[in-house]
Order: C-alpha cells, then structure tokens, then sequence
C-alpha cells in the first residue's frame, strides 16, 4: 500500500482546483483505490464543497442515457458552466475495470478543458452506483465543477440509489422499454424529479408521456405544495428537447433552494456518506475479530442453541466498541 507521505495532498488538491485534469484523476483514483492518503484529501477538499449542483441520470440499457448527458453537458456549457461527468459503467468481468463504453459516446466534450468525464467500475456494488461515488463527488465538487452529471449503469429494477446521491433525479425511459407498471416496480415514479421520455421519434412516445403523466397523478404529488415533476420529450442524438429539459431541471433546481429542500437532502445524503464510512470500518474490524476473539466462540454457541444470535450480536458488539 502507497503511504501518505507518499502523496503530496495540498498540492494535488490545489491543482485540481485550478482545473488540472490529471490531478483530479489522481485525486478519485486515490477514492477508488481507498488509498491511506483519503483521509487528508478529503479533509482539504471539505472547505470548497457543497458548490456544485448534482443531476442523477437513470434509467434502464438502451434508453439512451450517454447521449442524453452528452446533450446536457453540451446545453451547461453554453451556459459558460464548468461540468463533471461521473459514468458509473458495469465492472469488466475479465479486467474488473470500467468498460469505458460512456466514454466513447461523449467524444464531443473529450477536448473540453472545462468538462471532465471519468468512468467508475461498479466493483460488483448493486444499484447502478460504485460504492466510491460520493467520494468522487466530493473530488470533482472541490475541484470547481458547477454541475455534476452522475449516469448510472442501468440496472432495471434496483437503479434507485442515485435519489439518495443527487439534488435532482432524471428518470430516462424511451417506448416500447415498459409500461407504467414497469416503471412502479421499478420505484422510479417514487425517485424522479424530472422524467424524459428519449427517443420521442419512435411509435409510443405520446402514450408513454400520457401514461406517465396519468401515473403521477395518481400519488401524493398532486397535494398543493409539492413538486409535480415535469415529463418532456427529447430525441438526444439530434439535440432535440434540450431546452425543455433544461427548463424542468431549472425549476427543480429553483425550487429545492427555495423550499429548503436543498439543504435537507444533502444532509441526509452527508449522512449515508458517514454511515457508510462507519459501517466499512466496522467490517474492517469485524474481519479482524474474526481471526482471534470471540466471534468464532460465540457462532459456534450459535449452532449449539446455547446462545440467541441477538445476544451474539451484543457481545461481539460490546468488544467492537
């Protein structure tokens, strides 16, 4: 393992605010390796946070996501906006790496100085996140992006983690990929901010705006009061419905700050982040107890119906704290 001496952490981290792209990369590859040195970036990186806005973008293979965010990037930028792309790509069976394939739908903004994109491997984590995303967030949010695009994997069913990730969620469904039906099982009518219908070009793209629409209505959002999100439609790959997806993002992005909102979710987000922080380090330490204390002794009383599992759990607990 690399020790802390060996990364100068003021300076990396003062370059990746000056916008050097190959410090940033080091700076969330030192996330994704969980390096020793973490620890202090984290903690010089903490003053410059809480800046960017973050958009979750969502949704099932092959509705389109890599164009939509290479669309949204495109549409910021016009803005004069400075933008972080996080692609979370299925982790390579053969590599354990990202298969970078977002990365070649983007070419657009590759020579862009004032967009980064990078790639991160799920590592096997499930819900269409790696596990070292928010840190990462963390990285490109200290190093001076206004806007944070986080596109998932697309993992059908079980892609609702990045609500708890983002200030805005952006729901991607295209026809003919499911019906609302679908589209409640999978918690996504529960997750959205903003749903875009891509591919509005194709037969159903009326009917799935229409089913949509009639599927929220049917909730608690249409108490007075509570944000109703907007259902536009978009063909990505020519640029069109750029602005009316802009247009809905911005008044999420209005309201969250009005309302308070804002705040409230990043807290609660703050707080899965150290939960999570906590939780791995108790695993850490669950792993050494394993090996010579009285884990073992106690599942073996487990087995024997000398010892409940809960009183196990106290115990093991007792010696963890």
């Amino acid at each position: 393992m690399r020790s802390r001496r060996d990364v100068d952490v003021p300076t990396l981290v003062e370059s990746a605010r000056s916008g050097a792209p190959r410090a940033v990369a080091r700076l969330i590859s030192l996330v994704e390796n969980a390096d020793p040195a973490l620890r202090d970036v984290m903690a010089a990186l903490a003053p410059h946070t809480g800046r960017a806005w973050i958009i979750g973008l969502t949704g099932s293979p092959g509705v389109g996501k890599s164009t939509t965010t290479t669309m949204l990037v495109r549409a910021f930028r016009e803005r004069g906006l400075r933008v972080g792309v996080l692609a979370v790509d299925p982790t390579s069976p053969f590599s354990g790496g990202a298969l970078l394939g977002d990365r070649i739908r983007m070419g657009d903004h590759v020579l862009d100085p004032e967009v980064y994109i990078r790639s991160m491997a799920t590592r096997g984590h499930l819900g269409g996140l790696a596990w070292a995303t928010p840190q990462a967030l963390r990285v490109l949010d200290g190093a001076g992006c206004d806007v944070i695009v986080v596109e998932t994997v697309g993992v059908g069913q079980s892609e609702i983690e990045i609500a708890a990730l983002a200030d805005t969620t952006v729901v991607l469904l295209a026809p003919g990929m499911g019906d609302g039906v679908q589209a409640a099982k999978a918690g996504i009518l529960e997750v959205g901010d903003v749903f875009v219908v891509n591919k509005a070009d194709r037969d159903g793209a009326d009917a799935t705006v229409r089913e949509l629409r009639h599927m929220i209505s049917l909730g608690d959002r249409t108490e007075p009061g509570l944000w109703r999100p907007p259902v536009v439609k978009t063909m990505a790959d020519r640029g069109e419905g750029a602005d009316e997806a802009l247009e809905g993002l911005d008044k999420h992005w209005a309201r969250l700050q009005e309302t308070g909102e804002l705040r409230e979710r990043r807290a609660r987000r703050a707080a899965r982040e150290v939960e999570a922080i906590v939780l791995a380090r108790l695993r850490s330490r669950m792993g050494d107890l394993s090996r010579g204390s009285s884990l073992p002794e106690v599942a073996d009383q487990v087995v024997e119906g000398t010892l409940d599992p809960y009183t196990a759990a106290d115990r093991v607990l007792t010696e963890l704290t």
